[in-house]
């Protein structure tokens, strides 16, 4: 049974379907509708989650990690096609630790579940340094006083792994031209960038904004 928290006012349960011929996951997410960033599914998050679905045989097998997760919807995906997930997130935000839970209740997704914050480094995250695969982060390339923080998180999780890599959503805005800056400052470089177009069923591309993109971001060599 999953209790509902008094102090989730206004939760709906939102359906996200995924399908690639035979193969179909449906994955449910719990939302409160307050002005909290990480409390509702951000279009960057159904995107990424759309990705991790399509290179699912990518992810099997792999540890990731879900940077900024709010509702987890690309970290859940990543749990139900194999991966061994851990979801992070500020860790003052502990009203989504606890919506975070509800929804690896309701998908039956087996997530590890801690508190992180960008630049700030402790024995749990310490912990995770050298294991990590791959990195999530849907809508974490925001505001620009976090870049610093954000680009030097994943440096750290980077290291001594020349193969993992940083997969990132996020709709194009302007200010952004420090970001390359910031890529280069920690030693990581841009692999791959990919248009919504590219890859989002047909079905789907209306509900999601055109100026969207996807990218990767690997150790620089």
């Amino acid at each position: 049974m999953i209790r509902r928290s008094p102090s989730l006012e206004m939760q709906k349960i939102s359906e996200h379907e995924f399908a690639d011929g035979p193969e179909s996951l449906t994955v449910r997410i719990s939302e409160v509708m307050k002005e909290d960033y990480g409390l509702y599914v951000w279009p960057s998050s159904i995107l990424l989650a759309e990705y991790v679905w399509q290179q699912r045989t990518r992810f099997r097998g792999r540890k990731v990690l879900e940077l900024g997760a709010g509702t987890a919807l690309p970290g859940i995906v990543a749990a139900k096609v194999g991966a061994d997930v851990v979801l992070t997130d500020h860790a003052d935000l502990l009203e989504v630790f606890e919506n975070m839970k509800i929804s690896c209740a309701l998908n039956k997704a087996d997530c590890k579940i801690q508190g992180l914050t960008w630049g700030e480094w402790n024995a749990d995250t310490c912990s995770l340094q050298k294991q990590v695969d791959i990195v999530l982060g849907a809508d974490v390339i925001y505001q620009n006083t976090d870049f610093d923080d954000l680009f030097a998180t994943v440096s750290f999780f980077f290291a001594g792994r020349p193969d993992a890599v940083f997969i990132t959503t996020y709709e194009k805005r302007s200010g952004h031209r420090s970001v390359e800056y910031l890529m280069a400052k920690w030693g990581l470089s841009c692999s791959t960038i990919i248009d919504v177009s590219q890859f989002v069923p047909f079905k789907k591309i209306d509900d999601l904004p055109s100026s969207l993109q996807l990218i990767e971001i690997v150790p620089r060599s």
